[in-house]
């Protein structure tokens, strides 16, 4: 059983940086046998008397770009279904070429700024993270980047958690990647001894016993995917802090996989939501399931 897309859609600006997420992209396609698209997006600039000059030549090296992006996976042995030059705002365009082509996956890559990792464009690309409404792999630039040999996958119990779990197992059986389910649930805060306090450590521990039988339940669905059980770990501690903490144990950087919830109506700082914080600390690439409104 599979759940991976037919369609993959890579995002590129063609610079050392996206180079890993380019190779990850044709791997992945090679492998699953899923058509493979890509897209540049260049940028006109403010009128000026020269802007007819100015704009036909940023539009001839973004196509430049592209066709070396396609050059590159051809001789890569891949082959590209579809490459699709675009102008106007990155993180829109690809938005919406990926809703036009009705693809599976969008895969961008990501480069270090500071002490603060950044994906790949700025603040286009964590646009695209936010925004898209499929999922988005965000490729680390390293050697050891791809492919993964180890995937951890963090589970809330919502869809969407539930859909970048399932990707992600799909993702490890085209490499035999050993997968670990984890699920984390910050202790009791502070409160009052008393009865008060009695009450709510009760209601804490049934809460904590339900949601350990509904990880179980949730790792028996993914083992119908990898074949096998995947390894099962419970937290008490923050859910971003434990999924980054397992995500630096090897040697070699994994695949972390996580949902990303919805806003609910009210607006929420992108920092504080986990899916953020695991997208611009973790180590290697990031798989990110969106939550769609429907």
């Amino acid at each position: 059983m599979s759940v991976f897309p037919t369609k993959i859609l890579l995002a590129t600006d063609g610079s050392e940086d996206a180079a890993q997420a380019t190779e990850a992209a044709t791997d992945l396609a090679k492998k699953s046998g899923s058509e493979l698209h890509v897209v540049h997006v260049w940028h006109d600039v403010p009128s000026s008397y020269r802007h007819g000059f100015v704009k036909r030549e940023l539009k001839r090296q973004g196509q430049e770009i592209l066709d070396e992006q396609v050059r590159k996976i051809e001789e890569a042995g891949g082959t590209v279904t579809q490459a699709h030059l675009r102008e106007g705002r990155t993180s829109d365009e690809v938005i919406k070429l990926s809703e036009d082509l009705g693809v599976g996956l969008l895969v961008v890559g990501s480069r270090g700024m500071g002490t603060v990792r950044r994906i790949l464009m700025g603040s286009h690309s964590e646009e695209i993270v936010h925004h898209a409404r499929v999922p988005v792999l965000v490729v680390r630039r390293g050697d050891s980047a791809w492919p993964p040999e180890q995937v951890i996958v963090g589970e809330d119990f919502s869809d969407n958690a539930r859909k970048a779990g399932e990707l992600a197992a799909s993702i490890a059986t085209l490499y035999g990647s050993r997968v670990i389910l984890i699920y984390a649930h910050p202790d009791l805060p502070e409160v009052p001894p008393g009865e008060v306090r009695d009450a709510a450590v009760r209601e804490l521990g049934d809460i904590r016993e339900r949601d350990e039988e509904r990880l179980e339940s949730r790792a028996e669905e993914l083992k119908e995917i990898l074949g096998s059980r995947p390894e099962i770990r419970v937290s008490d501690g923050y859910p971003a802090k434990v999924i980054l903490e397992a995500a630096n144990e090897g040697e070699k950087p994994p695949l972390v996989a996580v949902g990303s919830r919805g806003l609910a109506g009210i607006t929420r700082t992108r920092l504080g939501s986990v899916s953020t914080k695991v997208v611009t600390a973790a180590p290697g690439p990031v798989l990110v399931a969106p939550h769609v409104e429907e």
